[in-house]
């Protein structure tokens, strides 16, 4: 098709705005997909979307649009999440479109991954159609909405704002209509060398790695060599083509066309999301841009179950083919063995990796108390370490002082739920920055640590404020903080996996908390097992996990003095033999660590 018939656009919303909703209208309107293939969530074919109505990974599909005007334009969608644990997937969709489609639902308003989606977007200089989706509910509020969106940006104030109903079809037309009005063309020149950005890829067990494409300059055809420049690595072009939705073969893609190219290779490492695809014979000397890394936010460890290991190792390897935000190493834990060391960008990522290893690749882990970077400077020449493994903590000796992760959380909310807001935070360890407020709502901004809002901190202020409040959050640093680390000994033996770091003013009641909760979770031997937490060389909290049996020697029952000095000198032996094997754990016990941070 010719260039100036091309548009690349994503849409952006905050999470149940209606934004697959509206994907699947476009598909419908333009023909994209058959009567008999239409469903809801059409692009959300992973199971764990499915279930938890949310968009995870980006989808591509292209859609051909018969304009009142005459012509036929290539619609390039570009799908995005809209969950804030998602952005990196957000700003890899943008940097291959030309234009987004910033849709708000007129129950909710403005929301703060609105703003953040909206701020990555115009950081990508794209051209921006303002849309107001579920204008045709009951509680649509479509003039304060507006009002909210045009405070926004200046650019804004002027703007067509368009009101639809993504789920019966209303004004949707008009939104085709705008995006090849509103969008521009892509710009390039397909005889110039060849210069394509690999936005994202995926694993095939029969094909290797594919690569999804957009064409920047140039023109890719079939069996070419071309080379990877970030890495250096050589392709050949055994298949090109397109997404519609499916993966259809094609001849030769051209500048603003997106699709996907076959590498044949095997070794994921090889293809790096944010990498330029050019040409081996006549190779470009102006490589793309790409990304910025993503900036892990909460660690945890995964370890195999039953041995999988080395199965465990490939799937991860092809999960970051198409979620580069996910970041694994490997380690070695005394209690559990061989596993792997993995950063997330929030819990929801965390949980979403979880559920995808099990549903795609069989693969069932058990996952340890997440944490975050800590900053510790040592006595000793003023050394600095960064750790994200309370395991790797230095004695608490040699520790001068630790510096924890803070961010800046901007809080909007009703004026009459202010009050249980500003608690909320004060319980999260949040400091008040400034505050703002309006005839309606009010702003806060705080500075809280990031491991207090990493866990259940967004679902708790959506509780509290019944869903009115809105949460944006950006880097502040690091600021010094009085935290400890919790050892966990069963049976005077130490359990590295379970170890995890708080605020030194909650330890003691966590840690009672903790030891009651592994009274129920650890695995009952024949018998009893002291379960300790341990700060700074001290027992904070102690209880005896039950034997399986009732201990005979102590039992109230009428023995020889012979017998039950017998009993007793066996059950020592076996005590003591106990300290040196393995206890065996559950994902309750980490789990039991988990729900004393939420």
């Amino acid at each position: 098709m010719n260039q100036k018939y091309i548009r690349n656009f994503s849409i952006i919303a905050h999470i149940d705005h209606g934004k697959s909703t509206l994907a699947d209208r476009i598909m419908e309107l333009t023909h994209t997909i058959d009567k008999r293939d239409e469903k809801d969530q059409l692009l959300d074919d992973l199971k764990v979307e499915q279930e938890h109505g949310v968009t995870v990974k980006s989808r591509t599909v292209r859609n051909v649009y018969q304009a009142k005007d005459g012509h036929q334009y290539e619609y390039n969608f570009i799908d995005t999440p809209g969950h804030v644990d998602f952005s990196y997937e957000v700003s890899k969709s943008l940097a291959a479109s030309d234009g987004a489609i910033l849709l708000v639902d007129a129950t909710q308003g403005v929301q703060a991954q609105t703003v953040a989606n909206y701020r990555l977007a115009k950081k990508n200089h794209l051209a921006i159609i303002p849309v107001i989706n579920k204008v045709d509910m009951p509680a649509a509020n479509v003039e304060e909405t507006e009002e909210q969106i045009r405070e926004l940006d200046d650019d804004l104030i002027e703007a067509e704002i368009l009101k639809i109903s993504a789920k019966t079809g209303l004004g949707v037309e008009a939104v085709l209509e705008a995006i090849h009005t509103r969008i521009p063309a892509p710009k390039g020149d397909p005889k110039e060398t060849l210069k394509a950005l690999v936005f994202d890829s995926l694993y095939n067990p029969f094909l290797g790695i594919i690569a999804y494409v957009r064409i920047f300059e140039g023109t890719l055809k079939t069996d070419e060599q071309a080379i990877l420049v970030a890495e250096n690595v050589n392709i050949q072009t055994n298949e090109i083509g397109i997404f519609t939705p499916e993966m259809k073969q094609v001849d030769q893609l051209s500048v603003g066309d997106v699709g996907y190219v076959v590498t044949g290779l095997k070794d994921p490492q090889l293809v790096r999301v944010g990498d330029t695809l050019t040409l081996k014979d006549h190779p470009t000397k102006t490589p793309l841009q790409g990304y910025e890394s993503a900036k892990s936010v909460v660690f945890a460890g995964f370890y195999p179950k039953n041995n999988d290991y080395q199965e465990l190792k490939s799937a991860l390897a092809k999960l970051v083919l198409n979620d580069p935000s996910l970041h694994y190493r490997e380690e070695l834990s005394d209690a559990l063995g061989p596993g792997f060391r993995c950063g997330f960008l929030g819990m929801f990522h965390l949980q979403i990796i979880q559920e995808r290893l099990k549903n795609e690749y069989g693969l069932e882990v058990l996952t340890t108390a997440p944490n975050v970077t800590y900053r510790i400077h040592l006595k000793k020449d003023g050394e600095v370490k960064e750790i994200t493994n309370p395991t790797q903590f230095p004695y608490f000796n040699e520790i001068d002082y630790i510096e924890e992760p803070i961010v800046n959380a901007t809080i909007e909310v009703p004026n009459d739920l202010m009050s249980a807001v500003m608690k909320l935070a004060d319980q999260h360890k949040g400091e008040l920055m400034d505050m703002d407020s309006s005839a309606k709502n009010a702003e806060l901004i705080y500075q809280i640590p990031v491991s207090e809002v990493a866990y259940q901190f967004f679902n708790e202020l959506k509780s509290v404020s019944h869903g009115y409040a809105t949460l944006d959050t950006e880097d502040a640093g690091y600021q010094k903080a009085d935290v400890v680390k919790v050892e966990v000994d069963i049976n005077y033996s130490p359990i590295d996996a379970l170890s995890f770091v708080v605020h030194r003013s909650d330890a003691a009641r966590l840690t009672q908390e903790l030891v009651h909760k592994l009274k129920y979770t650890v695995p009952r031997a024949l018998y009893p097992m002291p379960a300790q937490a341990i700060v700074e060389g001290k027992a904070l909290a102690r209880v005896d996990i039950p034997p399986l049996r009732k201990n005979a020697a102590v039992s109230a029952t009428k023995k020889s003095i012979s017998k039950k000095q017998d009993l007793l000198r066996r059950q020592s032996v076996n005590k003591r033999q106990a300290v040196k094997n393995n206890v065996k754990l559950s994902q309750e016990v980490f789990n039991s660590i988990l729900e004393l941070k939420q």
